[in-house]
């Protein structure tokens, strides 16, 4: 039986270590994680907050996640949206999930995240 989800890995180029620590951690303010040295070897970062884990594996021949995508839920959304803003990020808006408020945005190597907000008082999702 599942009981929760452990990590989302995303793929990334070779070499690209160094821009996704900068976005990851400096600009959504997430830790890097350490690996274990043998994974290390491979490359490619680990990050988290609380619960959540976000691992960029090196892939040769990388193609970025365009449509596939995590969703990470957020608190007062404006202010993050300005955040990602602020440090030259696009952020689009979309307002095609009811009871919630979102937007996407890229990586800095071209993978889609999704960043989103539940409404006060929209009843959630199911579980």
């Amino acid at each position: 039986m599942i009981t929760a989800l452990d990590h989302v890995q995303l793929a990334a180029p070779p070499g690209s270590e160094d821009r996704l620590r900068a976005f990851y951690t400096d600009v959504l303010g997430l830790a890097e994680l350490p690996k274990p040295p043998v994974l290390a070897a491979r490359g490619g970062c680990w990050f988290g907050s609380g619960p959540v884990q976000l691992h960029l594996g090196i892939e040769t021949g990388f193609r970025p996640a365009r449509k596939a995508h995590p969703g990470l839920r957020v608190t007062v959304i404006d202010a993050f949206a300005t955040r990602l803003t602020d440090h030259g990020i696009t952020v689009t808006w979309d307002d095609n999930l009811p009871g919630h408020r979102r937007f996407y945005a890229d990586d800095p190597v071209g993978n889609r995240l999704e960043f989103l907000e539940p409404l006060t008082g929209s009843p959630q999702r199911p579980r």
